[in-house]
Formats: C-alpha cells, sequence, structure tokens
C-alpha cells in the first residue's frame, strides 16, 4: 500500500496532491488605475461541478465548446464532461485501476489518463460523447501525471512522472499500432510533479520541461534539445517545492512553496531567483494570469497578487473555492474574451469554474 503524503497545515486527514498543466495564453491584465474589485458581498460567476477528489484532468476548447477529463481519485473512474457557455454537463464516466491521479488530452478525440495501481497510462477514444479505451500503455511505475508533447503527425508523445522515485517515461504512441507503444526511462529528481513545458531556460536559446521536486526540494529542467539528458538544477529550496508554472511570455517561472510564507520565481533569460511574500499557510498550486498577475491555490481559496519588478506584492486580492484547490488551469471557457479559470480540487466534492474577469471579481485582501 502506497504512503499517504500529508503535510503542515493543510486539511486535516487528506493528502495534498496537485496537477499540472502547463497551458500557455494571452494574459488579460486591466490596469491597475481601473481593474475594480467586484462590490463586496457580491460572488463571483462560479458553476461547480460534481468531481469529488479530482486530482488532475485538463480542459480542450474548440469552436463549439469545451471539453474536460478529469479523474476522480477515490472513485477510480475517467470523467468527460461538456462545458458550454456556463453550463456543464457529464457525458461520460469510465472505470479505471484503483486510483487513477491526473489526465491530459492528445487530441480532440484521444484521452489519456495516468493510472497508479496498473502501471499505466490508459488511453480513451472520445465518440459521441463516450470514452472508449483504445490501449493501457505500461510504464513500471506508479504514474502521478502526464502530459502530452509536440510529435510527428499521427504520433503522440506523453511524459509521465511517478507518484515516488526518481524514474520518468517518454512514451511513444500511434493509432496504427495501439499496443506497440515505445516506452523510455530515464532518472530525475526525487520526487518530479507536474512537469511543464516552458518556452525558454536560462542561457539557453532553446525551450524544454521543468518540474518541482518534492523530496529533492530542488526545480530541475532538461532542454528540449536533448529531452534525454540529465536534468538541470534551476533552484534549491529549503522547503518543499509543490508545483512550477511559467508566466505566459515564458520570462517567469512560477514556484508554489509548500510552506515558509512565500513562494518564488525564476527569471528564465538569467537563472536569477526572487522572493515573493505568501500566507503563512503555503501554497500548493499556480496559474499566472499573466507576468506579474499571479493567482496561487490552497485550501479553499485562490490568492491573486500583483507584482513589482523585484517580485514586491503590490495588491493581494482572493476568490473562493470548493476545497483544497490543487490544479489550476486558465482558459476563456465561455468565449467572452475574459480568461477563466478551472480549478480541480484534490480534496472535496466538488471541482469550481470561475469566470472571468478574475481579478475584477476578486475581493480585496486586508
Amino acid at each position: 500500500m502506497k504512503q499517504l503524503r500529508v503535510w503542515p497545515g493543510r486539511l486535516a486527514g487528506v493528502a495534498a496532491v496537485l496537477l499540472a498543466l502547463g497551458c500557455q495564453m494571452a494574459p488579460v491584465v486591466p490596469a491597475p488605475e481601473v481593474a475594480q474589485a467586484a462590490p463586496k458581498g457580491v460572488a463571483p460567476q462560479t458553476i461547480h461541478l460534481d468531481l469529488p477528489d479530482a486530482w488532475g484532468g485538463q480542459v480542450l476548447c474548440v469552436a463549439s465548446d469545451c471539453l474536460l477529463g478529469a479523474v476522480e481519485h477515490e472513485n477510480n473512474k475517467l470523467s468527460l464532461l461538456r462545458l458550454k457557455g456556463r453550463t456543464a454537463t457529464l457525458l461520460d464516466r469510465q472505470s479505471v485501476a484503483y486510483h487513477p491521479d491526473s489526465a491530459a488530452w492528445l487530441s480532440p478525440q484521444l484521452l489519456v489518463a495516468a493510472v497508479e495501481n496498473s502501471l499505466s497510462l490508459d488511453i480513451f477514444r472520445v465518440s459521441d460523447g463516450r470514452l472508449a479505451r483504445l490501449a493501457q500503455v505500461k510504464v513500471g511505475f506508479e504514474p502521478r501525471d502526464v502530459i502530452a508533447l509536440p510529435a510527428p503527425p499521427g504520433q503522440y508523445r506523453m511524459l509521465a512522472t511517478p507518484y515516488g522515485g526518481r524514474e520518468v517515461a517518454w512514451v511513444d504512441w500511434s493509432e496504427q499500432q495501439p499496443q506497440a507503444a515505445q516506452v523510455r526511462k530515464t532518472t530525475w529528481c526525487q520526487t518530479p510533479w507536474h512537469p511543464t513545458r516552458v518556452s525558454q531556460l536560462p542561457q539557453s536559446a532553446q525551450g524544454g520541461i521543468a518540474v518541482a521536486c518534492l523530496d529533492s526540494k530542488k526545480v530541475v529542467a532538461v532542454s528540449e534539445a536533448d529531452l534525454y539528458a540529465t536534468p538541470k538544477v534551476l533552484a534549491s529550496f529549503t522547503v518543499i517545492p509543490r508545483q512550477v508554472r511559467p508566466s505566459p511570455s515564458g520570462l517567469w517561472l512560477y514556484v508554489a512553496l509548500e510552506t515558509g510564507g512565500r513562494n518564488a520565481r525564476i527569471q528564465m533569460q538569467t537563472g536569477e531567483l526572487q522572493w515573493i511574500a505568501g500566507d503563512p499557510r503555503g501554497s500548493s498550486a499556480v496559474a499566472p494570469l499573466a507576468d506579474d498577475l499571479i493567482i496561487w491555490g490552497d485550501d479553499q481559496r485562490l490568492t491573486l497578487q500583483r507584482l513589482d519588478e523585484t517580485g514586491g506584492v503590490l495588491q493581494t486580492r482572493e476568490l473562493r473555492t470548493s476545497g483544497y484547490s490543487t490544479s489550476l488551469q486558465l482558459q476563456d471557457i465561455d468565449g467572452d474574451g475574459h480568461q477563466d479559470i478551472l480549478v480541480l480540487n484534490s480534496a472535496g466534492k466538488r471541482a469550481d469554474v470561475i469566470y472571468g474577469p478574475l481579478w475584477e471579481q476578486a475581493q480585496p485582501r486586508p
């Protein structure tokens, strides 16, 4: 039986987890002098999704609507929902092995889930709102995260990182030979959770993949020029880094720190590390809305911070959520031109979609 991860200062009796999805998009950042908060007592526009213990997932938007693929960790389910305008409809829910941890879209018709007990990536076809399993790719360890990477036409490449340990798996798969996936393993740091693509790396013209290493207490990265190389350390900490995500321009890599009352960011041209004052409760997720406007996730709330060029906090606001908010994705879900945020709560009975503009709807924090 796996060891349950519980960190101090968190929701009692519940293991705190994340997911991540490195999704870069154009910022929607009003100027400070015209960005007014919602009147006190006026709730932001939010819908709640019946997704208990949603450890991970991803929303994919096309011209007509958006599809959300998400796992229900304790129910051992992969769920498919349609988000259209400001409504949500459950389309399908399929069983997987014990404890699915994350899900990602390979294409609008293909969804993959990382499943612990089967040591596998389970690939499903989406057709007429239904999920049908196509393949199960064994990776040889309990996968915590899976992300999709660029690949030649007709091919799909995935990166799986472990619930615990140092091995990661690069998976090449095609629909033409669904049972003949190629799996290549490399060694990273201890407990690399929530990898994300970055468009640039310090002192390099290349992009790559960055990840927070929970038990190594480091942030490391590999260059897209050699994904199988030994990762380079971008920063080391005395507390647990829980998640990293790049800002929309790629200039900054933001680091959510578990404890210590502060977070951090790495300048991705120079490698400079800046500290950002945070809440004593710590942070478990991060989603940069702009280079200087950041959203942090923790227990039943999102903290929004506007920063200066040194990482100093100019303003702080917050939005309430339905649980322990450990996976955040920014996307214009209702098509109104404002970034919305999908909040998957790893502890709690519901997930949330909070509609933008997010900064204006958030309440000022003293």
